[in-house]
This record gives structure tokens, sequence and C-alpha cells, in this order.
């Protein structure tokens, strides 16, 4: 059975959210980098003949990416336990299963936003993101109390 959070709910966990999104993203950038280093160094072997090999430098790198890719894990892992939808990690998209009467839909939240003021069908994306406006209980307006 799915979760589905109530808007102050889905705030609440805001902070966590933001925390393991920026990890996730940090991590994934490191892994991509040090996976570069070790595609340099893999082409500096075979265009030496194998001749400048440095085991250390190798296990170094991959040691990086074993890391970053670790952490990614662990991160999107507890964005997924906590019942969060990742759906765009470039952009820090993320949406949170609610229900708007008797209908299933998304809150839906972009990294860098102070909260959460947007929501949107099962079956729409982004682009269908409509204004919160009392339909989750909450009061109305961009001064909403939390």
């Amino acid at each position: 059975m799915a979760k589905f959070f109530t808007l102050q709910e889905a705030e609440d966990w805001i902070p966590r959210i933001e925390q393991w999104l920026r990890t996730a993203i940090e991590a994934r950038k490191d892994a991509a980098e040090a996976e570069q280093e070790l595609q340099a160094v893999s082409q500096r072997i075979q265009m030496s003949g194998g001749m400048e090999i440095q085991p250390s430098k190798v296990a170094e790198h991959r040691a990086r990416k074993d890391v970053s890719v670790r952490r990614f894990t662990e991160a999107m892992e507890s964005i997924q336990g906590s019942g969060c939808v990742v759906k765009d990690l470039d952009t820090g998209l993320i949406d949170f299963p609610a229900k708007r009467g008797a209908d299933e839909v998304y809150l839906c939240w972009k990294l860098g936003e102070a909260r959460i003021e947007f929501w949107h069908g099962m079956d729409e994306g982004f682009a269908g993101r409509k204004q919160i406006a009392g339909e989750f209980g909450e009061s109305t307006g961009p001064g909403r109390p939390n």
C-alpha cells in the first residue's frame, strides 16, 4: 500500500529530503569524475603499452568511485524509503504522494523551493503543476502558516 502525505507531513520531510538529494547529486558527480579518471588512466596504459601503470592511482580512483556510488545509493534509498518519488535528479524534482479528496495526486517540490506550493495529478508531470489553494486543508496564500 502506498504512503500518502498530508501537506504538513510532506513539508516536514523537506529538510531531510533536501539533505539526501544534495548528497545523491554530489555523489553521482563524484562517481562520474572518478570514472572519467579511471578511463583516462586506462587510455594512458594502452597508449604506453602498459609501461606506466600506477596501481596506487588506479586503486585510489576505484575507491573514490566505490565510495561515491555507495553514498549515492544510500541517499536514493533513503529518499525512496520515505515514500517520496524522485522525478528528476538533475533538477531536484520530488513528488510526495497525497490525496486530494478521493483522488491520488502528487505534492510537487523542487530543490531550492522553501515549501510545497504545487500539486499535480498522477498522470501529469511538472508542466501540469497547479498552485495549492486550500485543497489540502491548509490556509491559502504565500504566507500560509506551517
